[in-house]
């Protein structure tokens, strides 16, 4: 088939299988090969992206989200001026977050394996989004909480990628950090995921001013438990 959008590169079936378990694979060896990361969650996740796509549509505010199709990239964040927000606005903690973990929405992979447009763009928007989740749950871009946020976006989105970092990263984690994800932050994560409301209905860019607090009380998100929270800006770390 041609192109359907600009990153698209058209696979068949054969191919797609070759590529989810080749990329399952360096995933596994390199967590950080966050390319093979995203090739693994393009090829396996059809069936969890039409059932997010299904669940947009029958939102008013996730239809709106899939005819806008709103980006998150360096040029929004710019426009949004959130450095100058308040420090519990949900775009100030945004804002913190990015700069003192040094990341940049304009590094986030494109879409290239997934062979519907629309459903290319569902992915994106989760990718996009990410960073979003990991300020409403308090949860620090570390190994253990990455692990505490995929366990959270299984429940929620039921990407195979997220359900396969959940199971197997924990392996990595030292044992201390390991029986806290399994005692205390897996329960909140599929409690709080089942509670929460659907984030990818969510218009994060228009809640950039909406205290963090609000936005998770809207949302029915409570954040993770224990000293998460603490970790989640260096700013706040004592």
């Amino acid at each position: 088939m041609p192109p359907l959008y600009p990153s698209h590169v058209p696979t068949s079936s054969l191919e797609k299988g070759f590529l989810s378990v080749f990329s399952a694979f360096k995933a596994l060896h390199n967590p950080h090969r966050a390319d093979m990361v995203a090739a693994f969650g393009e090829t396996t996740g059809h069936l969890a992206l039409t059932r997010l796509r299904r669940r947009m549509r029958a939102d008013s505010v996730g239809r709106r989200i899939l005819t806008e199709r709103p980006l998150i990239d360096s040029n929004l964040l710019k426009r949004s001026c959130l450095a100058d927000l308040p420090a519990d606005s949900f775009g100030g903690a945004y804002a913190r977050f990015l700069t003192g973990h040094g990341y940049d929405p304009d590094e986030r992979d494109a879409v290239r394996f997934v062979d519907d447009e629309e459903l290319a763009y569902v992915m994106l928007r989760y990718r996009q989004t990410h960073d979003f989740a990991h300020v409403l749950c308090g949860l620090p871009p570390t190994v253990l909480g990455e692990l505490a946020l995929k366990w959270f976006e299984t429940v929620q989105t039921q990407l195979p990628m997220c359900a396969a970092s959940a199971v197997t990263g924990p392996l990595s984690l030292p044992r201390l950090e390991r029986e806290q994800l399994r005692r205390d932050l897996i329960p909140w994560a599929v409690r709080s995921g089942r509670k929460t409301l659907p984030l990818i209905n969510v218009l994060f860019e228009e809640e950039w001013e909406t205290p963090l607090v609000d936005l998770r009380k809207r949302l029915r998100l409570d954040p993770a438990p224990g000293d998460m929270c603490g970790l989640l800006l260096p700013t706040q770390q004592k």
